[in-house]
């Protein structure tokens, strides 16, 4: 089974949008290349183009997610069937899904939608959620895996810099097979996902985008000994 080669493996977000150098399917297929010869299990894509070129470019498995920007805050992750058909069709070998409250508000609907993408696609779903709440739900619903990819970016999460550990704690005591994904910053963090019960470790930025890590140490640099920004 597809789940159990990821267990306790490290899964590369390979994402880029809109304006960034880095969106096109050429580099993002180099990026998780560079991520399978490190060791990576998994990697996390959007959107056909990226999937279909990383399929091509790799032997990795891919979490295919399809963000639809509908709002100016955030993307909404794969929200139709459409969407996952698409991505399935472009060799995704998991869809990801949002099943936050705010984007995915009717249970009855979450239900049909994750039943048939089991059913139709037949393929492992990962559900993105924000909150504890969420993710009970989602698991009792019927997904493969819960990632805590949202805490922090959701109207009833709490903005964050570092993973949710705690999370990622609480939905695993409850027998969830649960994804720690967001704010991964280090290998000290991701190894403190897995021991925190993690069933594997996402990290996407702090490993594939070179834009935002420079952007770190530049902030970094400007700041004094008592982490106070120098005007």
């Amino acid at each position: 089974m597809i789940l159990e080669r990821l267990k306790g493996g490290l899964v590369v977000s390979c994402q880029a949008h809109f304006d960034h150098p880095f969106n096109r399917p050429s580099y993002i297929t180099a990026l998780a290349q560079c991520a399978e010869l490190g060791g990576a299990v998994a990697i996390r894509a959007n959107g056909v183009d990226h999937i279909s070129a990383i399929k091509n470019g790799t032997n990795l498995p891919v979490i295919g997610i399809y963000k639809e920007h509908l709002y100016d805050s955030r993307f909404f992750i794969t929200p139709t069937l459409e969407h996952a058909k698409a991505i399935v069709k472009a060799g995704a070998n998991i869809v990801a899904l949002e099943a936050t409250f705010q984007n995915q508000p009717n249970s009855d609907v979450l239900r049909e939608l994750i039943k048939s993408i089991k059913k139709d696609l037949n393929i492992p779903v990962m559900a993105d959620i924000s909150t504890f709440d969420e993710g009970l739900r989602a698991w009792e619903i019927g997904v493969d895996l819960v990632g805590t990819t949202l805490s922090g970016y959701t109207d009833i999460s709490k903005s964050r810099s570092t993973p949710d550990f705690e999370l990622v704690s609480r939905l695993s005591e409850q027998g969830v097979r649960t994804v720690c994904e967001g704010h991964i910053k280090s290998p000290k963090q991701a190894r403190k996902a897995i021991d925190c019960g993690a069933f594997f470790a996402v990290v996407g930025t702090a490993i594939t985008d070179p834009l935002a890590i420079t952007t770190w140490y530049r902030e970094a640099l400007t700041m004094n000994k008592d982490g106070e920004v120098i005007e």
